[in-house]
């Protein structure tokens, strides 16, 4: 696998498809990486910086041959309450500016742990409920933040402020900023409709500039834009606000992860329409060290981009080289860019971004809302609500959470179905050639001593099942635990056993465990519950074993008696 991965890095063999998918992405993602840029709060030449330099690091380095890397709708919409917030700490953009690149420099360093320490895998547990919920969330967000803009006024930096101040500011809303983000709105969804040769973006861009200069219509525009390379940000990363360290750490954390969760789906994505497999470890690594180097450039950060890695693949992208020639062409761009990209205005990229907030929201799982089980329905809203109105990082911790409790109690209860209780004297399992065919007890005895079988993990919610059902039966003697199909307990699992164990003891009722396997017995033994509550001798491999012992004792005790 890594030779086929430093086999692909400069392979020519494919040159004219990875040129034209290259190029073809590049056109895609440049007004995309213009509004981004200009939604974070930073500037529109920021979003091109991390297409640029996100894009040829990531695509050089990652684990994903035709995966193009750029700003993206959750990336953005992170960072710029990053961005935000960091400036109410410091009174100024250019007094947090410091701060604002370290937190996106060290999200590229979390990617790239995250990818040395091999998580890329676990992106697959996260639920569904909860991605969705947190998608669609982001989708909103994106929406709302871009209301303002669209209708040619400045919007509030946060949601809160967006949704009280709309009921009143709507009255001194721009008509022509409106009438010019609708009609790139109506371009961006009638467009692929009859064509698909030249990108919807890209033509909505042109035409609501186009229709802007000639009409001399009165609307926001996005300014000047810097041309040529950019320096790194060496003198700004000097001026880094330490007094609020925790701040810092958990904005890196929250763009580190959702960046990786980002960049994987559509690794996912990719791999379904070009039948191949991306390395999730390696692609981790490539786009947190490019966007570390985005960031050292004064770019946002970014990740693996839907839209565009799409329109690389279907125009002829295969290798490698389709993404470096993206970058190039963006670079290019770049540097003759500033002269005309003045004139954009910003109701039409507002519109570009609002379109984007639609395709992100998850339809589907909104649909299913009510048909799933009141649980998963439920988590999904919870997270998509705290998402939109608390904080990411709680949203997604919320519905994990849940998740797991929502998990636990479903399996406990499966659990609980495969649990079975029964008298000795039922014991219907063909006994051992060297051993009696009739039990020695006294019949009244084989009622009190009575076996309890597990089938599958134990679960820490067993306990308290357990113990209730043991109430409802007549006075026990002993009792027999067996664990020959249990392949798996835990920590928990093994301390709600106690609590059966300690409650049947305190009884005055002998426990036994029979056939227990090498793992779980190994747990028992960690935790000291054998031999602190469960004697050793009171541990049998075989069932059997475990009824001629308790003959035995029971004749001792007879005789003893006598």
């Amino acid at each position: 696998m890594t030779n086929d991965i430093l086999k692909s890095r400069f392979s020519l063999s494919n040159i004219k498809g990875d040129f034209f998918g290259g190029i073809t992405a590049g056109v895609v993602s440049l007004p995309l990486a213009l509004a981004f840029g200009l939604q974070s709060g930073l500037s529109p030449v920021s979003g091109l910086y991390c297409a640029i330099f996100l894009g040829v690091v990531a695509v050089i380095l990652g684990g994903t041959y035709t995966l193009i890397s750029t700003p993206t709708g959750p990336m953005t919409v992170v960072a710029a309450l990053t961005i935000s917030q960091a400036i109410s700490k410091t009174g100024s953009l250019e007094l947090a500016m410091g701060t604002i690149l370290a937190i996106f420099i060290l999200s590229g360093g979390v990617q790239t742990l995250f990818g040395i320490f091999k998580l890329g895998n676990n992106v697959k547990y996260i639920p569904y409920p909860v991605l969705s919920g947190f998608m669609t969330g982001i989708g909103i967000i994106l929406i709302l933040f871009e209301i303002y803009p669209l209708i040619g006024l400045a919007s509030p930096s946060t949601i809160k402020g967006v949704v009280e101040g709309l009921p009143h500011d709507i009255g001194n809303m721009n008509l022509s900023a409106l009438g010019l983000g609708i009609l790139t709105l109506v371009i961006l969804y009638v467009v692929p409709r009859f064509s698909t040769m030249i990108p919807a973006t890209l033509i909505s861009l042109v035409a609501g500039t186009l229709v802007s200069i000639t009409g001399g219509l009165d609307v926001p525009l996005i300014g000047e834009v810097p041309q040529g390379l950019p320096n790194i940000q060496l003198e700004s990363l000097l001026t880094v606000n330490f007094s609020d360290p925790w701040f810092i750490i958990s904005a890196a954390l929250t763009l580190g992860a959702l960046g990786c969760i980002d960049t994987l789906l559509t690794a996912v994505i990719v791999d379904k329409i070009t039948e191949t497999k991306h390395q999730s470890n390696q692609e981790l690594i490539g786009q947190g060290l490019g966007n570390i180097a985005s960031g050292l450039f004064g770019g946002l950060p970014g990740a693996g981009t839907t839209m565009s890695s799409i329109v690389n693949v279907k125009a002829g992208g295969r290798t490698r080289l389709s993404g470096i020639v993206s970058s190039i062409f963006l670079l290019a761009v770049l540097l003759g860019l500033g002269t005309y990209a003045q004139y954009i205005p910003i109701p039409v990229l507002a519109a570009i971004l609002l379109s984007v907030g639609m395709d992100i929201i998850d339809y589907n799982g909104l649909k299913e809302v009510m048909k799933v089980e009141l649980s998963e329905g439920g988590i999904l809203i919870i997270v998509l609500l705290m998402t939109v109105f608390v904080d990411l990082i709680a949203a997604v911790g919320t519905g994990m959470t849940l998740s797991v409790f929502v998990f636990m109690k479903k399996m406990s209860a499966i659990g609980e179905d495969t649990i079975s209780l029964f008298p000795i004297r039922d014991l219907k399992i063909r006994k051992p050639c060297d051993m009696k065919d009739e039990f020695i007890l006294p019949s009244e005895y084989l009622d009190r001593a009575y076996i309890k079988s597990f089938s599958g993990p134990i679960f820490f919610g067993f306990s308290q099942y357990i113990i209730d059902n043991l109430k409802k039966l007549p006075s026990l003697d002993s009792i027999i635990f067996e664990m020959d199909r249990v392949p798996y307990i835990d920590q928990s699992a093994a301390h709600a056993l106690e609590l059966v164990f300690e409650y049947l003891q305190k009884n005055n009722i002998k426990v036994y465990l029979a056939q227990v396997n090498e793992g779980p017995l190994n747990i028992l033994r960690a935790v000291d519950i054998v031999p602190r509550v469960i004697p050793e001798e009171h541990i049998f491999g075989d069932i059997f074993n475990c009824l001629q012992q308790i003959e035995e004792d029971f004749v001792l005790n007879k005789n003893r008696a006598m």
